[in-house]
């Protein structure tokens, strides 16, 4: 269900599953399933009762009329999140206490309509030598040992679920996950993948698990972030601790960031990465599309391909012009990219302040834009992205959506049912 599309009852697409949330019993019947975690068009994370849910189909989750509350979900003590605490639990099978782990579980109506969490998927935790795991499915009450708060779980099942999820996404999820799942997540990330969801995060969470990491893994995360993003997360340390890491980097990958951390985090050089698409002039078009098409360069920082003499590494030799992908796309591929350069367009100064950069971009209809000193050599470039950053106020990726009301109350499902969805208008 991770991922499945939620539609309203006219047909409009509200967001998608993200979580099943269940509440925990003191007797060993399954597990009551309460409703889902729905993430809006809008990233926000809100809680749907099940009682509003009409049908769960391979394809899409529907809901039926009635209001929905669109305040920001919050787990309670006696719930359990399927996705998030429940995928990858060690448990004990009650009949001969061999250990296995969770990868799936299975929510089913009873005959009082109820939605219950009545049977899991489990597999050995440890293998014999030469076996592959194998999965079986068991009910709820051949199985014993739930205890989350002291369980050490693994993330394999729930990064399963992250794979195909933007690094965005995976930054909320992690937020709304409680402490300890989110360390043990963490740590299974891959140090790529990490310093992207890194990226994502508010200051005051990128802080707290920097301060989490080992040292070397944290300068390993820093080195794979991108650079102007790795430099904001510095300047907000202690300038001993971030001396510390920028020694822990390697010189290659430290250099650019000590050079965005001369300047002011609010001017055109403290906005910029030093890493845009740089060419020599003698470079064909073919090239520059080359260049543009590589998936790693940010889809802001691809509408531009600057050209420059040697060197071209930043900052690079002298500034000759940047020519547009539109006016790219035009040219035959065989063209020099010299021929179709943008000569006139004016460059931003590493020290303009943020309402210069702001004005800049909306005078010239651009998502990306040189930076060059005095010498006119090429520094970096600023993009659309980072200018709304700083534009958006403080904490802004905490904020919850202004057009959330209410309560986050599970009292939801006792709604009058011929109401309108509210969760429609979101």
């Amino acid at each position: 269900m991770a991922g499945l599309a939620v539609f309203g009852p006219d047909g409009e697409r509200i967001g998608k599953v993200r979580d099943v949330v269940a509440g925990l019993r003191v007797d060993h019947l399954p597990p009551r399933v309460l409703g889902l975690v729905v993430e809006l068009v809008t990233r926000q994370r809100i809680f749907v009762p099940m009682l509003r849910v009409t049908a769960i189909d391979p394809g899409a989750v529907t809901l039926s009329t009635g209001m929905v509350n669109l305040r920001r979900f919050a787990q309670r003590p006696n719930e359990i999140l399927v996705v998030g605490e429940l995928l990858d639990a060690r448990l004990h099978i009650a009949e001969t206490g061999a250990e296995v782990v969770v990868v799936d579980a299975a929510i089913e109506r009873t005959r009082s309509q109820d939605w219950v969490i009545g049977r899991l998927a489990v597999r050995p935790r440890r293998a014999r030598l030469g076996r592959r795991s194998h999965v079986q499915v068991m009910d709820w009450s051949e199985l014993t040992g739930l205890s989350l708060s002291g369980t050490d779980q693994g993330a394999e099942g729930l990064l399963a679920v992250f794979d195909d999820m933007r690094a965005a996404d995976v930054a909320a999820a992690l937020r709304e996950l409680p402490e300890k799942r989110r360390l043990e997540v963490v740590d299974a990330l891959h140090d790529e993948r990490l310093a992207d969801v890194f990226q994502e995060l508010p200051e005051s969470d990128q802080r707290d698990l920097l301060t989490y990491l080992d040292d070397d893994r944290a300068a390993d995360i820093l080195e794979a972030m991108d650079p102007d993003d790795a430099a904001d997360l510095l300047a907000e340390l202690p300038s001993a601790e971030s001396d510390r890491f920028l020694e822990l980097m390697e010189p290659e990958e430290s250099a650019p960031v000590r050079r965005l951390l001369r300047y002011s985090s609010h001017t055109a050089g403290g906005l910029m990465t030093p890493e845009p698409l740089i060419l020599t002039p003698d470079a064909t078009v073919a090239e520059a599309l080359a260049r543009v098409r590589n998936p790693d360069v940010l889809p802001a920082l691809a509408s531009m391909v600057f050209v420059c003499r040697p060197p071209t590494a930043t900052p690079t030799g002298r500034y000759l012009g940047c020519a547009h992908l539109q006016r790219l796309l035009r040219e035959p591929p065989s063209e020099l990219v010299a021929g179709v350069l943008d000569d006139d367009l004016a460059r931003l100064h590493p020290d303009a302040p943020l309402s210069q950069v702001t004005r800049y971009f909306a005078a010239y209809n651009l998502v990306c834009g040189p930076v060059v000193d005095d010498n006119d050599h090429l520094l970096g470039a600023v993009t659309v992205d980072d200018v709304l950053d700083h534009l958006l106020p403080t904490g802004w990726r905490e904020r919850e959506d202004p057009r959330e009301n209410g309560g986050n109350g599970r009292e939801n499902g006792a709604n009058d049912p011929s109401m309108p969805t509210v969760v429609n208008d979101a």
